[in-house]
This record gives C-alpha cells, sequence and structure tokens, in this order.
C-alpha cells in the first residue's frame, strides 16, 4: 500500500532559476536530471532529504489550462501490483504500469477534480536509489 510522499512536480519557467532557489539559497540537493533525445535538460530532482524530492520541469504556466505550476502528487507504494489491484476494486481508474525515465515503477490515477496523482514505487535501479542511502 502507500509508503508516503515520494516527490512533488513542479513546472517551471526557468530550470536553472528554480536550481538556483532551491538548491543554493535553500541548501537542498540536485539529485539527477531528465535529459531528452536531442541532449536537452527537460527536468531535475531534487533531494529534500530522506526519501523526499520535488521534481522540477521545464514548461510554462501557459501550457497548463488551469495556469498552475502543480504537476501532479507522487505517492511511493510497496508493492505496484498489490496496490493497482486494491484500487482498482475500491473503485479507482488507475494505468496500467511503466517503469518511467528515472527507472522506477509509476502508474496514474487522479482525484475527482482531474489533480493527478503517480504512484510510485522503487526499483534497485531507481535513479533515486543513491540518494536514499
Amino acid at each position: 500500500m502507500i509508503r508516503g510522499l515520494a516527490h512533488v512536480c513542479f513546472g517551471v519557467s526557468n530550470l536553472d532559476a528554480s536550481l538556483a532557489f532551491y538548491c543554493d539559497q535553500l541548501g537542498l540537493k540536485p539529485a539527477f536530471e531528465f535529459i531528452n533525445d536531442q541532449g536537452e535538460r527537460t527536468g531535475v530532482y531534487v533531494h529534500v532529504g530522506g526519501r523526499n524530492f520535488l521534481e522540477l520541469f521545464r514548461g510554462t504556466l501557459k501550457e497548463r489550462a488551469d495556469g498552475q505550476p502543480y504537476r501532479h502528487l507522487c505517492l511511493e507504494v510497496d508493492d505496484m501490483p498489490a496496490t493497482i489491484a486494491d484500487l482498482r476494486a475500491r473503485g479507482a481508474q488507475v494505468t496500467d504500469p511503466r517503469v518511467g525515465g528515472d527507472r522506477s515503477w509509476q502508474a496514474w490515477t487522479a482525484d475527482p477534480d482531474g489533480n493527478r496523482v503517480e504512484l510510485h514505487c522503487y526499483t534497485p535501479e531507481s535513479r533515486q536509489t543513491p540518494s536514499l542511502k
């Protein structure tokens, strides 16, 4: 079932400025980057402590219909197949799981207002794993 908060994802207009705020000013540490096929940095994971992260992705507020920088809430789960089965049995619509760019299992659902919720299960290959030690 759900273990805790894994990360919160924000769309940011300027990754460098956001990293300067979260890392230089607040003292958090970058964990890893997401690089697209063109070699451009599109996102960064920032380690908040313990098993908690901020996920920052490049994107303007105009790209979101609601104009909010919030992208999704991510909950860490201990057993992805069992959690999905349990949530579906309770009536939740949950996507099939897949391995994401961070090498962790993920599945998705949404609350009644359409706020996206990611279900996240770490693997030994997860890019977050070195930060968890």
